[in-house]
């Protein structure tokens, strides 16, 4: 494989649809309420594709500096667990895509909030940089928070409600509390994309001192988690709909619930973890589907 074609397998594009998701529910809802602005909408999409592959980057390099990408992993290999890329090229690329999506970031608020704003425009400079050091120390370091098992908390958090809430904000200035509905959703269904990806790797994280939530809790209570969060997640957009008053056609979003569902009966069924490995891409696109037709139905 060469150099880059492995930084783009680096990068994990497959993962790029759920980082999208939020930015998609929380610009769907704003819009649904008289506010858009396409140049907001684009630096939105731009930086969170920034902040994601950072933090696939960020990934590969912190599991593969701990030795933690070993022969049990059963997802696809990763660039410094193959040897094509080294430590150092991968660190100078994390660099890069800080310093490029940092100007993105910065674009995005003065664009969203002109000279007029400070306050806001500080509040979400915080939030790009502590979103930079959420991407680098979920596997980087000896704090790393993925091996204290916390990293479905900091996914819940910048994947959801910093997302969602946040990118709403970004229109409208100001924040509604039935935002926090979808932001949970969306927050909730990323949790699961995590969740389903540490039951998966179970086995070669508890061998090699990756303490996730599932090697805290085990593979019998973590299937209960994942079935539960899912459920939660549906449930949550559905009320937000119903707060919203909306009519039979705004439904839309009902659609994503089927796939959401046949994976929970999938998962309820597994008996051998590792091959739940399908599963990530299909829970990953549904949440993403779930998040564009509840922003088609909104503005509808």
């Amino acid at each position: 494989m060469s150099k880059t074609k492995a930084f783009i397998s680096a990068a994990r594009l497959r993962t790029l649809p759920l980082s999208l998701s939020g930015i998609i529910a929380g610009t769907g809802i704003a819009a649904s309420r008289g506010f858009f602005d396409w140049k907001i909408f684009v630096l939105a999409l731009f930086t969170t594709v920034g902040f994601q592959v950072l933090s696939n980057f960020a990934n590969d390099y912190g599991d593969g500096v701990k030795g933690t990408d070993n022969d049990d992993r059963v997802g696809p290999q990763r660039a410094l667990q193959s040897g094509t890329i080294t430590a150092a090229e991968m660190k100078r690329a994390m660099a890069v895509t800080i310093a490029i999506t940092m100007l993105v970031a910065l674009l995005l608020i003065y664009v969203a909030f002109g000279k007029e704003n400070f306050a806001y425009s500080l509040l979400f400079f915080i939030l790009g940089v502590a979103s930079i050091v959420a991407a680098i120390k979920y596997t980087v370091g000896k704090s790393a928070y993925g091996y204290h098992g916390l990293g479905d908390v900091f996914v819940f958090l910048f994947f959801g409600l910093l997302s969602v809430a946040g990118s709403y904000f970004l229109y409208v200035k100001n924040i509604d509390w039935t935002v926090f509905l979808p932001a949970t959703s969306i927050g909730l269904l990323s949790v699961g994309v995590l969740n389903l990806n540490n039951m998966r790797d179970e086995r070669s994280d508890a061998k090699s001192g990756k303490n996730t939530l599932v090697v805290k809790i085990g593979g019998k209570k973590a299937k209960q988690y994942h079935i539960t969060v899912l459920i939660v997640a549906l449930l949550l957009v559905l009320l937000f709909a119903l707060l919203q008053s909306f009519y039979i056609y705004q439904y839309l979003f009902l659609l994503a619930f089927v796939p959401v569902l046949k994976h929970i009966k999938t998962v309820r069924e597994n008996k051998i973890p590792e091959e739940l490995d399908p599963e990530l891409k299909k829970l990953a696109i549904s949440t993403f589907l779930l998040s564009v037709l509840l922003a088609v139905g909104a503005i509808l």
